[in-house]
């Protein structure tokens, strides 16, 4: 592992700074709008999160403060905006379930120990350059992780939703069956505040432009009031909770005191044992939370024809982590419904998270007893609501149609996340996809080419009326070679030459070959000999500049009877010729 961190230039590493230096005042008007609408949207979705992490609710507010702030300051991306999300409070939940019990039930603990690691884990990917490993997580694994994640968060929130607490020790299917045995300990009112606040986001998301239409407003179907949902819905279910006193005259459960003020410094406990328990947790929600951050940045810059920097962003976020470990928060990642809100909102650049910041601020400074009354089945409702929209279950029949391997990839790591668990599941989806990967680079797509008419292409004979001759064997190998098909390369070449018995030349069209390992090198040595015991010579076109100099580096154009062309058109020509 090569660690390789240079400087060019200090003020790459803070964005902010230039964002400062050409800031406009016409860009504050957008950024302070943008940043007061995600921050309605942040609070209620915040405190929902960290009950789904099993936090108290003050955890996910505080996730919103140092961590918002530092990624403003370093992150590339103008309009991500990191907090708290669905996904990785899930993979905290279960961490948390799992450890904090054999730990003096130290759940703080457990949760700020995995920002650290999180954090450190994404600086050590930049320092080593190796960003690239979380393309280890191909699209399917994580399509197929998300959904999983979606449905066992769904299933997590239909206790509070209906009114009862359940272990969250069980798995999935136990859940269900729970629930099923205590269907008549139901509260009926609890219900009715869930389902209203789902039908209530449902409508708010829908219908609301259609509402401002009537009022002589025209907005777009996209605006950003059609996200103000979780906002009206934590609202209007705090007013019918007070309104009726349900929490005293109908058992409703209901948040309670929201601790006030600024989060203290907190210092992650440094127990060996805990640290080695939770370091492949950390490991996973530092990919995830990479993973999705990044793709959303992306995704945005995109629409702007602008670029979010790689390894800028596990910079930013490994240091957003950071910020969450000593302030008693709990693992961020880039919020997807939150960033396109920001972008829709017609935010510039990273002032309006820093204004969604102050929103939270003031929340927790001012606003927090608001809160007390806000049930549990509303909040249940709005995560529920919130993760549906994540999922995604066509794609799979896109992809069984497009490339097999994938679609079962993304099956398999949706059962395995549902039936193993979270970290697991995505070691297995990974496993899957490395796995298919290796079958097929093992089973390199070998053909005869030949002349295409009088042009100077060259396309397989089995597809294409071609010219050929029948004492030479143009062969294209259409991968690498290396270990994985060393073995299957050189079989495939013998038996196309045992087929052609009038062969005195085989050309090796190399256009496909980017590399050779040593197995490749011995496979291609092992072929120029028994060629040459045969009488035929093994000669080499279209070369590539690296495996050129790693022939030379292993001496095998010594050995080498035959010539290498520059084109194949150039070897046809010449070797048409020879006997």
């Amino acid at each position: 592992m090569a660690f390789e961190f240079r400087v060019k230039d200090w003020r790459s590493f803070i964005p902010i700074i230039d964002v400062i230096r050409g800031y406009q005042r016409t860009d504050f008007h957008h950024d302070l709008i943008a940043g007061l609408v995600v921050g309605m949207i942040t609070v209620p979705q915040a405190i929902a999160y960290a009950f789904l992490a099993g936090l108290p609710p003050e955890a996910g507010l505080y996730a919103c403060l140092a961590p918002m702030v530092i990624y403003a300051i370093l992150g590339s991306s103008r309009h991500l905006v990191v907090g708290p999300v669905a996904v990785a409070a899930l993979m905290v939940a279960a961490a948390v379930g799992e450890h904090a019990p054999a730990y003096s039930d130290a759940y703080l603990g457990v949760t700020t120990l995995l920002c650290l690691q999180s954090g450190l884990v994404l600086w050590l990917l930049r320092l080593s350059n190796m960003g690239g490993v979380v393309n280890l997580m191909s699209h399917p694994v994580i399509v197929g992780f998300v959904n999983a994640a979606a449905l066992l968060i769904v299933i997590s929130q239909l206790g509070p939703l209906m009114g009862l607490q359940t272990d969250a020790a069980l798995n999935p299917v136990e859940r269900l069956l729970e629930l099923g045995r205590r269907s008549a300990e139901f509260n009926p009112v609890a219900v009715l505040l869930g389902i209203g606040a789902g039908v209530g986001m449902w409508l708010v998301q829908r219908h609301i432009v259609r509402v401002f239409g009537w009022l002589g407003i025209e907005l777009p179907d996209d605006h950003p009031v059609t996200r103000l949902g979780p906002l009206v819905v934590a609202i209007g279910a705090a007013l019918t909770v007070w309104a009726g006193a349900l929490n005293e005259n109908y058992d409703v459960d209901v948040i309670g005191t929201v601790p006030g003020g600024l989060p203290a410094l907190t210092l992650p406990p440094m127990e060996w044992d805990l640290w080695v328990a939770l370091l492949p947790t950390s490991t996973m929600i530092a990919l995830v939370a990479y993973v999705e951050s990044y793709s959303i940045g992306t995704t945005l810059a995109t629409r702007e024809r602008t670029r979010v920097n790689s390894h800028q962003e596990l910079i930013a976020l490994g240091a957003a982590n950071l910020g969450a470990a000593f302030t008693g928060a709990y693992p961020v990642a880039g919020s997807f419904t939150r960033s396109s809100v920001n972008y829709q909102s017609g935010a510039r650049t990273q002032v309006s998270s820093l204004v969604c910041m102050v929103v939270i601020l003031a929340t927790l400074l001012f606003f927090t007893p608001a809160f007390t009354l806000l049930p549990h089945a509303a909040l249940a409702a709005i995560v529920i609501v919130s993760v549906l929209g994540l999922m995604d279950f066509t794609s799979a029949i896109h992809h069984w149609k497009v490339h097999r391997d994938d679609s079962i990839t993304q099956m398999v790591t949706l059962a395995a996340v549902l039936v193993f668990g979270v970290e697991a599941g995505l070691i297995t989806g990974v496993a899957l996809s490395i796995a298919f990967f290796v079958r097929q680079v093992s089973r390199p797509h070998i053909a005869i080419v030949g002349r295409v008419g009088d042009t100077e292409a060259f396309r397989a004979a089995r597809r294409y009326d071609v010219e050929t001759f029948a004492h030479v064997a143009a062969i294209r190998v259409d991968e690498s070679l290396f270990f994985a098909n060393a073995n299957q390369v050189e079989s495939k070449l013998l038996k196309i030459i045992q087929r052609r018995p009038g062969t005195r030349h085989v050309l090796l069209v190399c256009n496909a070959v980017n590399m050779i390992d040593v197995s490749g090198l011995e496979m291609l040595e092992r072929i120029n000999a028994n060629l040459q015991s045969m009488s035929i010579t093994l000669h080499l076109s279209e070369v590539k500049a690296p495996v050129m100099e790693q022939l030379e580096a292993a001496d095998f154009l010594e050995s080498l009877r035959g010539d290498i062309f520059f084109t194949t058109d150039q070897a046809m020509r010449d070797l048409s010729t020879r006997e």
